[in-house]
Order: structure tokens, then C-alpha cells, then sequence
């Protein structure tokens, strides 16, 4: 028999996704007294039958709801980078484990930006596939007209060669796409030639530390793009899709903030009450906006192949800190962490978070982003990255 293209690769799960005999609990203290899965959910079936060897579940946010992976049940996932620092949520554990060399492969999930922002926060390589794209039977969901499920590496080959392993389609999810498999590994080798590429100004040149915006444009320049272009609308997609997660996720848990409200975290039990008091009008109004969103990003991406944006506004911060300061305004530290990957997420966008060098030592990454269904132009633009040394995983202080 085969063993497939990943026979023997150690890989290890974000806690949203079931794990046959294990109890997933999605960071989560209600879910412990769940029974064991009985079957691995899809994205682990695959990768299984590709040859990798699952050898662990890791720590998330409660219930993804997140991107600082501070679990007040399991305590905050470091990063090592930096063990007095966060690792970015909610797939923090995901990222951290690549980053530490536990492991070379991962699975997390990403609605606002839960694998872009660890990815970025750990310097490691993370793919946010098309919505639709990846099954998502088995995961437990946070916002069903957003999440996705997706890989991390050590590089752009690591995340081609596992999407090619975890690409088809699902009966048994519904909102998964009927392609068949479109391997990305052969493009790899086709580099930069014949794309047309281009960083994203206006709101992406704000709302975060210069630096990190400086370092996007250090990548632009190693890569010879000098090609400017703007999302329209992107703050408002930001608001929009704060709504919309919100509300999904209050009405997914909408029992248990009923029943059981006192076993929430406290760090995600205010944001789901928030979600179940929501105006319905808030979340129509924002599926309206949604819509209009999406076909001006249509237009765009006929112009354009692929774009460039941070991943966030500021590397990883200290563990606990509650607020930082960006251009004199006082801005919650963690909440603001995906000021740029919420308006990329809402449109349902594939993206591929790649490492750069930060501040002090400390990684950030660029958001390189690509019309639906072309994964292979993301990945594409990073193995390039990193062949011209612009992109590349940052050694673990010791």
C-alpha cells in the first residue's frame, strides 16, 4: 500500500476538532463531561490516511472565541519565542507547537484570524483556505458563515503538501465545495512570474505599529512589488463581521447561557452574551453590508492575482496585559489583534499568513491574500518569499 506523501509526520489538533476516544472539549469546562468522539473528525481522517501520525491535542480559546489563547481553565499558551508572552489565539496551542518544534504539522481553525494571528505571533506559516473549501464534519463551530479549518508549518511546502492532503469534497458538510482535488505543490516551483501583485494601503497602513506595517513593505521590496491597492470598505467589514461572529456563536452556546452561564470563562461568556443580545437588525444590516462587500472584492481581484497585508498590528504582548497603546489611543490588547485579518476572513478569502522579522526579536507576518479557490497563487507567493530569503520560521530563543 501507499503510505502517502505524509506517512510517519507527527501532527497535532486544535481542540475543536473530534479526535476518536478523545473528549474535545474546545477549551472548555462545560464540554468535559461530553463523551468521547467516536470517530475522527474529517480534516484528521485525512491527514491519517495521507500517512500522518496524530499525536496530541493542543490548547485553543474557549470555544474559539478568541486570539490570545489566555484560557482561564488551562492557563495561556506561551509563546516560544518569548515564554512571558502570548502565543495568539485561538489556535494558539496549534501555532506554538510548530514553533517549539513539538511537532511539524498542526490543524487549527480560523474565523476572525485564529490561525493567521499565532501563525504571525509565533513565526510560523499558517492556511486560512477558502470558506467552503476544507470539510469542516467534526469541528466544533464558533461562526458557520465564517470558520474554516486549515494547516500550520514550518513552510509554504509543509502547508501544500498537507491542503493537497486534506482537499474534497464532503456530503456530510454542507457548506464544503464539490472540487475535486487541485494540487498546489507542483506551483510551488513556478515562482513570481506572470502574477500581478500588490500591497494593500489606506486602512492596512494604520491602526497598528509602524513597524509592523514598515515590515510588509520590507517583504514588497525583496519581492519587487511596487503596486498599490485598496480594500473598500475594510473597517466597516471589520464591524460587520464582529457582529455576525457574535451573534452565530451566542446562538450556538445559547443553552448553555442559559443553563450553565457560571462555567463559561469569563473571557468569552461577556462576548457570547453580547452575541444573544444583539439587535437582529445589527446582524441583517451586516450580512447586507456582507454581500455588497464581497462583489466589490470580486472587482478587485480581477485587477489584481494576489495582495499583501499584515497579519497584525503589533507582535506578541505579555501575558495578562490587558490594553496597549497604538498612535496615543488605548486599545484592548487583544482584541485589536485582528484588526486586519477580520475584513480578509468575511469575504471568505484564502490567505497565507508567513513569518517576517518583527520587533525586538519577536516575529510578525504578512497576510498574502488571493481570490477563491486559489490557494495555489498564496502559496505560490510565499515558497517565492521564501526563496528570496524574505520570508522564512524564526529559530526558538533558547
Amino acid at each position: 500500500r501507499d503510505p502517502g506523501p505524509l506517512a510517519g509526520v507527527p501532527f497535532a489538533v486544535k481542540n475543536l476538532y473530534d479526535v476518536a476516544g478523545l473528549p474535545t472539549i474546545a477549551g472548555s469546562r462545560i464540554d468535559r463531561s461530553r463523551a468521547p468522539a467516536v470517530r475522527d473528525a474529517a480534516l484528521v481522517r485525512r491527514l491519517t490516511a495521507a500517512g500522518a501520525v496524530l499525536v496530541g491535542a493542543l490548547n485553543m480559546d474557549e470555544y474559539a472565541y478568541g486570539f490570545s489563547t489566555e484560557n482561564t481553565h488551562y492557563g495561556a499558551t506561551r509563546n516560544p519565542h518569548d515564554a512571558s508572552r502570548v502565543a495568539g489565539g485561538s489556535s494558539g496551542g496549534s501555532a506554538a507547537a510548530v514553533a517549539a518544534s513539538l511537532t511539524p504539522l498542526t490543524l487549527g481553525s480560523d474565523t476572525n484570524g485564529s490561525i493567521r494571528v499565532p501563525a504571525a505571533l509565533c513565526g510560523v506559516f499558517g492556511l486560512r483556505p477558502t470558506y467552503g473549501r476544507l470539510s469542516r464534519s467534526g469541528m466544533r463551530l464558533f461562526s458557520a458563515s465564517i470558520d474554516a479549518g486549515g494547516p500550520f508549518g514550518r513552510s509554504a511546502e509543509d502547508l501544500a503538501v498537507a491542503y493537497d492532503a486534506l482537499q474534497g469534497p464532503d456530503p456530510e458538510d454542507p457548506v464544503c465545495a464539490g472540487r475535486a482535488l487541485e494540487p498546489t505543490l507542483p506551483e510551488l516551483s513556478k515562482g513570481l512570474d506572470g502574477l500581478r501583485i500588490a500591497v494593500v494601503g489606506g486602512y492596512f497602513q494604520s491602526q497598528g505599529d509602524p513597524e509592523a506595517i514598515a515590515a510588509v513593505e520590507r517583504v514588497a521590496s525583496a519581492l519587487g512589488i511596487s503596486r498599490r491597492v485598496e480594500l473598500p470598505g475594510a473597517g466597516l467589514a471589520r464591524g460587520a463581521a464582529m457582529i455576525v461572529t457574535s451573534v452565530e456563536g451566542a446562538e450556538l452556546h445559547l443553552p448553555d447561557l442559559v443553563a450553565r452561564v457560571e462555567e463559561f470563562d469569563p473571557k468569552t461568556r461577556a462576548r457570547f452574551l453580547a452575541g444573544a443580545l444583539t439587535p437582529g437588525v445589527w446582524y441583517s444590516h451586516a450580512q447586507r453590508f456582507r454581500r455588497w462587500y464581497c462583489k466589490e472584492l470580486s472587482a478587485l481581484f480581477r485587477t489584481v492575482d494576489v495582495v499583501l497585508t499584515p497579519v497584525t498590528p503589533y507582535p506578541a504582548f505579555p501575558i495578562d496585559q490587558t490594553f496597549i497603546e497604538i498612535a496615543g489611543q488605548k486599545l484592548p490588547a487583544a482584541g485589536h489583534l485582528g484588526v486586519y485579518t477580520q475584513p480578509i476572513s468575511f469575504a471568505g478569502l484564502p490567505v497565507v499568513a508567513a513569518p517576517i522579522a518583527g520587533l525586538d526579536g519577536l516575529p510578525l507576518g504578512v497576510q498574502i491574500v488571493a481570490a477563491p479557490w486559489r490557494e495555489d497563487l498564496a502559496l505560490r507567493v510565499a515558497a517565492a518569499g521564501e526563496a528570496f530569503g524574505a520570508l522564512s520560521v524564526h529559530a526558538v530563543r533558547s
